[in-house]
């Protein structure tokens, strides 16, 4: 669906227009209903017995005294017959319930149905679990070791050590690069792991009805993928399944799992034949976890003395925890995007994922992407400053253009990031500021780039990746049907905007029906910043085809030719003859005449062919990408060590703005998670049991940390996009960190290589400066603490 005409009011709320979400008025009125919200006759009380060891053998389970108690009505525990699950095909290695051993401090070792609460909590407690404990694999590094086939983790894994996934990936003679080139910025960073911090726990209701079918209500944002992994676990066809997602209150990707609980609350109300409720409380959700993955990264940036990159060359150790998950797409991801913004000369990429005793890492927004990121950036920055070049010029210098490629294979389109980096650095008047704001204030600059859903799907099949039903009877109204989910990100609105756009009608008229798998054609679910493109465009070629039939039903009623015919403002005008002009309800009743209500469908298959022939071509590739740029000022208190930023510019490449009003909430909300990552959260761990599980002991921003932002939308429209549109959800969290961190630099003078950036470092940093800098004009040899960056 192309861009539309210029000038042209299609819908008040079409494309281009600032509407507020669909869903908001429910959502502030307290109307929307969550999974926890919903109550059903004879519902059981579910909870989940977990493991307090990392790594042990189950010696026995004995649930007699548990099931003996009055008010209990089922206990499940695994068994070696159990099917593997996992989102991707190639990492099935999750149970639903623990077998033979546990894994990580809250593993799943058996489920409890009650008649409340108080008796589901009191039979866990009863439940005697004997357990073996063997070695606990803690660091990463421990677990690229050669072991006994019987201390692996997952005991699939072809390797000899608790490897999960290597990628080797080369284009280009990097060391050759390196080796000429005028200037060199190498080092090695780590980042802890941070997790989603949703508001909405956990929840799942899952009901096994006479009829011999399973119903699950679940707050997840893959209904698809959690529809195919139930079917298998339950052993039953997928028509005997059905999942209705609810409202969700937030997910970033820590809800695009199926997970363990949805089993637990299927195999219990199969054995109860009643409804089992399991909700999360806090704890839960973090020892759930599937967020952001601990990562030690080394990577190494070349140029020659023009500033010109020639090579770039990145390793990567990733702590993936007990589980798969997205495994095998992250450690691709954390090498593969960095092939852009910018033109690289030559690149090569290590990465290594293993399994460790701890919570399971997974997907998190701008997966797989962020970290590689900062650590890209901060040397960018550095090579600026050795060739004494502006840190936006060589940035500017080293642009990929549009309609190119990668050299690992990617196709660029549209490519807003020149456009990006001139709105930034005007508004926030960079000349007159970098290098010059008074100590302890400074300004950073970083770029960015993501992916718009992925080129191919994750199960290998000619399924559609979007579809989307349209029906309209005589009351004019518009159903959308597609089971893309709305999280929060406002896809539900989306859809509606699409549609109301292609068909000339306010927004309230189009209903977005996306929830269940029983009435909701397929969706792949959201994550990969994947819907506004796919989804978008199978709804907006949907909406084309009922517009045919409309022009064709006014054709009809006013004897003009129907290609002359295009919808407007809730009529239907032959545009040689603008007074010639039919309204939209009379082309409806035309329509349907002696046929019944309209019905249409549109899809989204795959993307185009492209990408390269080597191992791993296919990771990263997708239809179009997003591009940022982003300045960030801030002040550093060099007396306590705090950052305080004062304001982000930040420009994104959306390549249209659909709806500004959410492309620009979406900035912001990635911009508030990116500061957490980059300033004060940790996923922290005291003996393999994690330390600050609560939104209390888990620090993320609040409003008096958020600075002022001023959101700069770029665009390029996307020649493939739905009316020129790519995403905006996920690769706006990029540049946020590394903007942060070149503007810290900017301010003290200290570069920072590991994150978050809390008091304590900063300070540490400052002090260390300023010790070398007195033994340098003393004449004396530098510590070797002081060496240390």
């Amino acid at each position: 669906m192309s861009a539309p005409e210029s000038g042209v009011v299609r819908s008040p709320q079409g494309v281009g227009q600032r509407v507020p979400l669909i869903d908001g008025a429910s959502k502030v009125t307290g109307s929307a209903v969550y999974t926890d919200d919903l109550k059903m006759p004879g519902m059981l009380v579910g909870k989940i017995l977990r493991s307090p060891l990392p790594h042990a053998k189950i010696v026995s389970i004995d649930t007699s005294r548990a099931e003996a108690m009055p008010g209990v009505k089922a206990i499940v525990t695994g068994s070696g017959d159990m099917a593997k699950f996992g989102v991707l095909p190639i990492s099935k290695d999750e149970v639903a319930l623990a077998v033979d051993r546990v894994k990580y401090v809250g593993d799943c070792v058996a489920g409890v149905a009650a008649d409340t609460e108080e008796i589901a909590m009191a039979a866990m407690a009863a439940i005697d679990v004997r357990y073996e404990p063997l070695r606990v694999f803690d660091k990463a590094e421990d677990s690229l070791e050669d072991i006994d086939p019987g201390l692996k983790i997952n005991p699939d894994t072809r390797h000899a050590s608790n490897l999960h996934k290597e990628v080797n990936q080369n284009f280009g003679d990097v060391d050759a690069a390196i080796a000429a080139a005028a200037h060199v910025a190498s080092g090695k960073f780590r980042f802890v792991g941070v997790t989603h911090a949703f508001t909405e726990p956990h929840c799942v209701i899952a009901h096994f009805e006479p009829t011999g079918r399973l119903t699950i209500w679940s707050a997840t944002q893959v209904p698809h993928y959690l529809h195919r992994d139930l079917s298998a676990v339950m052993e039953m066809p997928m028509h005997k399944v059905r999942v209705v997602r609810p409202m969700v209150g937030g997910a970033f990707g820590g809800k695009s799992d199926p997970f363990p609980h949805e089993m637990i609350a299927s195999l219990l109300s199969r054995k109860t034949g009643r409804p089992v409720k399991i909700l999360f409380d806090r704890e839960e959700v973090f020892l759930t976890n599937h967020g952001r993955h601990p990562t030690k990264t080394s990577v190494t940036v070349a140029c020659d003395e023009n500033g010109k990159l020639t090579g770039l060359d990145l390793d990567a150790l990733i702590d993936g925890g007990a589980w798969g998950s997205f495994g095998v797409v992250t450690t691709y991801y954390n090498g593969v995007l960095s092939a852009g913004p910018y033109d690289l000369g030559n690149f090569r990429y290590r990465g290594r994922r293993v399994y460790t005793n701890k919570a399971p890492c997974g997907a998190m927004r701008g997966h797989g992407a962020v970290n590689s990121r900062f650590a890209f950036e901060v040397l960018v920055d550095e090579l600026a400053e050795k060739c004494g070049l502006d840190p936006a010029e060589i940035r500017r210098r080293n642009l990929l253009t549009s309609n190119t490629t990668t050299l690992n294979g990617f196709r660029i389109t549209s490519n807003g990031t020149a456009e990006c980096i001139r709105r930034v650095v005007e508004a926030s008047d960079w000349d007159k500021k970098r290098g010059r704001l008074p100590y302890g204030e400074g300004i950073g600059i970083a770029c960015g780039f993501y992916i718009s859903g992925s080129a191919l799907r994750i199960n290998w099949n000619k399924v559609p990746q979007s579809t989307a039903h349209l029906k309209i009877d005589m009351d004019g109204g518009v159903t959308v049907h597609c089971l893309a989910a709305e999280i929060g990100q406002g896809s539900d609105t989306m859809l509606a905007q699409c549609v109301a756009e292609v068909l000339g009608l306010p927004i309230d008229w189009v209903r977005v029906c996306a929830r269940d798998t029983d009435t909701d054609p397929i969706d792949l679910g959201s994550y990969s910043s994947r819907v506004t493109f796919m989804a978008g465009l199978a709804a907006s070629r949907a909406a084309e085809v009922i517009r045919q039939k409309l022009c064709q039903a006014a054709s009809r009623l006013t004897g003009r030719p129907a290609e002359g015919f295009d919808t407007r403002q809730c009529e239907v005008v032959f545009l040689p003859e603008p007074e010639v002009r039919v309204h939209y309800l009379d082309a409806v009743l035309e329509a349907i005449a002696g046929k019944g209500a309209l019905i249409a469908k549109g899809c989204y298959h795959d993307a185009p062919k492209m990408g390269g022939d080597h191992k791993g071509a296919a990771a990263g590739l997708s239809p179009t990408y997003s591009f940022q740029a982003y300045v960030t000022q801030t002040k550093v208190d060099p007396e306590t060590g705090f950052i305080k930023p004062m304001k982000v510019w930040a420009a994104h490449d959306c390549g249209k703005a659909l709806n500004p009003l959410a492309v620009e909430m979406q900035i912001e909300g990635c911009l508030h998670m990116g500061l957490g990552q980059a300033m004060m959260e940790s996923f922290g761990y005291n003996r393999m049991t994690v330390s600050n599980p609560n939104l209390l002991d888990y620090k993320i921003p609040s409003a008096l940390e958020m600075p002022d932002v001023e959101v700069h939308i770029v665009e390029s429209n996307d020649p493939e996009g739905p009316f020129g549109a790519k995403e905006a959800g996920e690769g706006p969290l990029l540049p946020i960190l590394p903007s942060l961190a070149n503007a810290v630099t900017d301010a003290v003078g200290v570069r920072f290589y590991e994150l978050p950036m809390t008091p304590d470092r900063v300070l540490n940093a400052i002090e260390k400066k300023e010790r070398a800098a007195a033994r340098t004009a003393s004449g004396k040899k530098r510590t070797p603490e002081e060496s240390v960056r």
